[in-house]
Formats: C-alpha cells, structure tokens, sequence
C-alpha cells in the first residue's frame, strides 16, 4: 500500500522541477514541490468504478505563494456527465463538489476547511457521480494515515512563500 501511494504521485502529479516526500503515512502520502513551491497529501481510491482512463486521486493542497491552504484536489476515475453532481461523503457529511470534467474541488475555501476537519475524524470517503452515458460511479478512499500526512505539508510548506 506504501509503496502504491509513492507509485500513484510519481504518476499523477504535476511536473516539477524537484520533488521531495515528506513521508508515506498508510495509504496517504505527503510531498513537497520546490517549483512552484507546493505541498500536498495524496492517495488512491481503495475502491474505485471499472472504466476509468486514468488513475484517479484525492489530495490537499498547499501552495504558499498564492496564500492557499488546505486545497482539496479530487481526480475522479471517470469524466462526470456535463449535467451531473459531484457529490463528496466524508463519515456521515456530505459536500457538493465544483467539478469540470473529470476534476472536483471544494466551491470555497471555508468548505475546504470543512472537507479537511470531517476528513481528520473519519475513516473513509467517497465521491460519486455519473458519467456521460448516465451510469453512476463512485470512488472510495481510507483515510487512515489522511491527517498525518495533511499535517505533514502543511508542515512542510509552513517557512516557504
């Protein structure tokens, strides 16, 4: 599983000019971008619909030069339908996500706050919704090691701007 979260961020993140971990913490690990200056948590669904093209993933963000924390950044295994909602479970709340395509995040920043608190005190979410054929989809995470692994970028960006 460790070694699964390391794979899936030298997969799915963004190019950058040097790449740092700050650690693997269960399924959720945490890394720092020197270019732009970055840190964020990341993971893999433990469960995710059949059919996706590419490998989806939950993370939280950190980016001091714009004064962002606590970002939440979803990369669903399908492209929603253009008519469909993006629904986020964390334990027993439930978010509506702004989404485009395949992406999800929160509307605001006062819900990311939210996302991340609800995220700290459960042990599992989920994102669903539906696809362009009308087929509804969902991807579950675990979100043991989720909150060691926020702190850690955000520890980890906490001197840089």
């Amino acid at each position: 599983m460790r070694a699964a979260a390391a794979l899936a961020v030298a997969a799915i993140a963004a190019p950058a000019t040097a790449r740092d971990s700050l650690g693997i913490f269960e399924g959720w690990g945490a890394f720092r971008d020197d270019r732009p200056a970055r840190c964020y948590a990341i993971s893999e669904p433990a469960a995710r619909s059949a059919g996706g093209r590419w490998r989806p993933f939950a993370s939280v963000a950190h980016w001091p030069g714009r004064n962002v924390r606590g970002q939440l950044h979803i990369r669903m295994s399908r492209t929603r339908a253009a008519d469909a909602v993006v629904t986020l479970t964390v334990g027993d709340r439930r978010f509506r996500l702004a989404s485009g395509g395949a992406d999800a995040w929160a509307p605001d920043a006062r819900a990311d706050a939210a996302i991340v608190a609800a995220m700290r005190n459960a042990t599992s979410m989920a994102v669903a919704s539906r696809d362009g054929s009308g087929r509804a989809f969902t991807d579950a995470y675990r979100l043991r090691g989720a909150a060691t692994a926020i702190d850690a970028a955000a520890l980890g960006c906490a001197r840089r701007r």
